[in-house]
Formats: structure tokens, sequence, C-alpha cells
């Protein structure tokens, strides 16, 4: 199938695959493609040149290329083969926000070095986006005698089993989406996987001292995303591979709080959070952002906000 036999521009195409290419391999524009290209490398190595800039790329590397500029790419000299997923498609706006630090020049983006705890989540990502590309919504007119809507209106379903195959070589056929619901959530999908990656890579050339202790950085992290969590020094110190009195005084150095004060600052500013807009009890609210009870709660509530939880709920929600 080409851009011709469809009803909509070849720079509107969004097409989903999968590829385990052997040396030999390559695909040349030399006007570059209508749309835009990302490639997720699993394994292997591939080699990428777009718009003067050349690089190698290997399991762990995700790639986006720009459209319009002459591009190359291909299997890596003296590699033995090159698994990836790829998408055509036009990026979301706020995707070039999350791209901006990774820019190679020429169209190119490069996120490096995906952490591997992620790779797994990503590949995932796009084993649902293959997935969600032949996705059509059910439609009870369309019944069957003998057959549920939902299983006359659906195609059938790669799921996991096609992911799980393409661990094992088998190679999908490659999904084209035109528009609808099923282009959104492949969008989504897709956008799921430059999250994941650009949130958790780090752009070649940045320095650590650009953001701050890179381990700190992380502790941080994992107090906001989960405040009611048991934490301790101890703990907190385990997660980025540090002593307790380490981790205490690059902590210290760089926020001004000690890793404890920190964590309690994000339980209190939780629990305001559930205050404003949930009904629990005080109790339920102490529980839930970690407190051990809620005298211990209203205590360092007060400190931060100067008000006991119930009013500082009672000055948000006045009585008529």
């Amino acid at each position: 199938m080409i851009a011709e036999d469809l009803s909509v521009p070849a720079a509107e195409l969004m097409i989903v695959g999968h590829y385990d290419k052997l040396p030999g391999y390559g695909t040349r524009r030399p006007a570059g493609s209508p749309s835009w290209l990302l490639l997720w490398t699993q394994a292997g190595a591939g080699l990428v040149a777009q718009g003067g800039a050349a690089f190698e790329v290997r399991a762990g590397d995700l790639v986006v290329l720009g459209s319009g500029v002459a591009q190359h790419y291909q299997v890596a000299q003296g590699a033995s083969r090159w698994r990836f997923w790829w998408v055509h498609f036009q990026p979301r706006a706020s995707w070039a926000a999350w791209l901006g630090p990774y820019g190679r020049g020429g169209g190119c983006h490069v996120v490096p070095r995906v952490p591997e705890g992620l790779h797994e989540r990503i590949d995932l990502a796009f084993g649902r986006a293959l997935r969600d590309a032949r996705w059509v919504p059910p439609t009870p007119s369309r019944a069957l005698p003998g057959r549920t809507a939902d299983q006359a209106a659906t195609v059938p379903e790669l799921g996991l089993g096609a992911e799980q195959a393409v661990g094992r070589g088998a190679e999908p056929v490659p999904a084209v989406v035109v528009g609808g619901p099923a282009r959104e959530l492949v969008l989504g999908a897709v956008e799921e996987a430059l999250v994941l990656a650009t949130a958790a890579a780090r752009p070649e050339g940045a320095r650590q001292s650009d953001e701050g202790d890179e381990r700190v950085r992380r502790v941080l992290a994992i107090i906001a995303a989960e405040p009611g969590a048991p934490h301790s020094v101890a703990s907190l110190a385990r997660a980025v591979a540090l002593s307790p009195s380490r981790l205490a005084h690059l902590f210290t150095a760089e926020t001004g709080r000690t890793p404890m004060q920190a964590v309690r600052q994000a339980r209190v500013r939780h629990a305001a959070g559930l205050l404003e807009v949930t009904d629990l009890d005080v109790g339920q609210v102490a529980a839930a952002s970690g407190f051990v009870s809620p005298f211990h709660f209203s205590r360092a509530f007060k400190r931060e906000y100067g008000f006991p939880p119930r009013d500082y709920r009672a000055r948000l929600r006045p009585q008529p």
C-alpha cells in the first residue's frame, strides 16, 4: 500500500510497525519523510543519519526524526541484527518541550540510554499502539445473529500474544491508522513512551551541576511520588545506592533541609490536597499521608500552614 491508495495525505499517515532486521537492511529517503518517525531500539544496533547528523543507536535508545529532511538508517556495521519499533506520526504540540533538550540538529532528537527498568514498559506501550491501531468502537447495530455487539464490531486484537510474538522474532504486520479513535489511542501510547524516555534519560553533554546532584533529585522524586510511604533516611539512601550519612549530607547541602524534613513537608502538602478536595475525616487524611497519629499530623500541619487541619478545611469550605 502506498500513500496514493489512501484518502489522506502522506503527511497525515500514522503507521506502527516492528522490525528485526539482519545486516544489509537499510532505508534511504533523499527527500525525507512527509511524517515524523520514531525509532525505539530493543536489541542490536542501527546507524541513523539525517540532516548532517549521524549516530549509532543501541538497546534503550529512542530516536525521533522530523519530517522533510533527507534521512538514511540501516543495521550498523558489525551488528548481527537491529530489532526496533517504528512509528510514522505527526507530533502533538506539547511534545516539543520534552524533545527539545535532546535535539541534535537536522530535525534529529536522540534520547540515549533510557534506564533498563523502563524498557519493558516502553515495549508494552508500542505493543499497545500496534494493537490499538486496529481498534474499532463496538456498534450494536452491526451485531450478527448469534454474536454479541462487541464480537461483531471489533476486529481481532493482537493483544499481549502479539507483543510476546515480537519477542520471539515473529513479525506482526505494520498497521496503518487513518483517523478516528484509534489514532488518538495510538498517539496516547506513543506519548507514554516519550514521557517515560525523556523524563528518565539525560541529554548528552548535560552536566550534573546543571540541575543539582542526580541522586538528590531522585530522592525528591521518590518522596513526591508517594509521600505517605514509610520513608526513612536509610530507605531513601538505599534507593540511590548511598550510605544514610552520605545522603543526609548531600541532601541538606543542596536543599537546605534534611531528608526527613522534606518527607514531612511533602506529607503535609499531600494532606492539604486531601482536605481540599475530599470528605475524608482528619484521621483518614493523616493515615493516607503517612502520619502515625492524628495528633502528630495536626501538630505538623499547624506548623506548616498556621491552622489545624479542621480549621484549614473550614476556611476553604465556608458554611452557608
